[in-house]
């Protein structure tokens, strides 16, 4: 028993004092996306759309940067959660907000647990999507108004921006690569791997 007390002091210690270390490069690019990601669609919003249709930026993309921008090798910060999170919960909580429209009590917590049980089932999960489900049964006005079409936008859209976003600030340096999955790395850092000839 001490042995393990001990094993899980000494892990604790280092997970957090690596989490505190200070690479003002990662924090830089960390800014700069988060910037850019949530900058692109809050410019949309407040230029492009009307007055009465101007709904395109949620609090659950806050989240989704801290994630995609500052924790970009998270499995919960892969392209895969960020856009199938953000759409598996909004469904839910349209769909939950149709079926149980004025009992909050009820539809809130049925709504973020449906999509955190639908996001592990599709493998993925994603926090914010949570916030997402939240969004869709507690905001009334433009977002209830707006049904099934609050999958698409503001919330595929506004997680293409922010992955396309994520796919240019996080790949700029050799010390950031996103997302992990070996795949991706291969699509997106092709090498020329032609001899030299002499």
């Amino acid at each position: 028993m001490r042995k393990a007390l001990k094993r899980t002091y000494r892990v604790s210690k280092y997970v957090i004092y690596k989490e505190t270390l200070v690479d003002y490069k990662e924090h830089f690019w960390s800014f700069l996306g988060a910037f850019f990601g949530i900058g692109i669609i809050a410019f949309l919003q407040s230029h492009y759309l009307l007055e009465q249709e101007n709904v395109f930026l949620i609090g659950s993309f806050g989240a989704s940067s801290v994630l995609i921008y500052g924790a970009v090798q998270s499995p919960l910060a892969q392209p895969r959660n960020l856009v199938g999170g953000h759409v598996i919960s909004a469904l839910v909580g349209v769909t939950v907000y149709q079926i149980v429209p004025d009992v909050l009590w009820l539809s809130a917590p049925l709504a973020v647990a449906l999509s955190i049980v639908l996001m592990q089932y599709t493998k993925t999960l994603h926090p914010p999507g949570g916030a997402t489900a939240l969004i869709a049964v507690t905001s009334p006005g433009k977002i209830s108004d707006l049904g099934y079409w609050y999958a698409l936008s503001p919330v595929l859209s506004g997680c293409i921006i922010l992955l396309v976003t994520a796919l240019i600030f996080n790949n700029v340096t050799k010390n950031r690569s996103y997302p992990t999955s070996a795949k991706w790395k291969k699509l997106l850092h092709k090498k020329n791997k032609h001899p030299l000839k002499n």
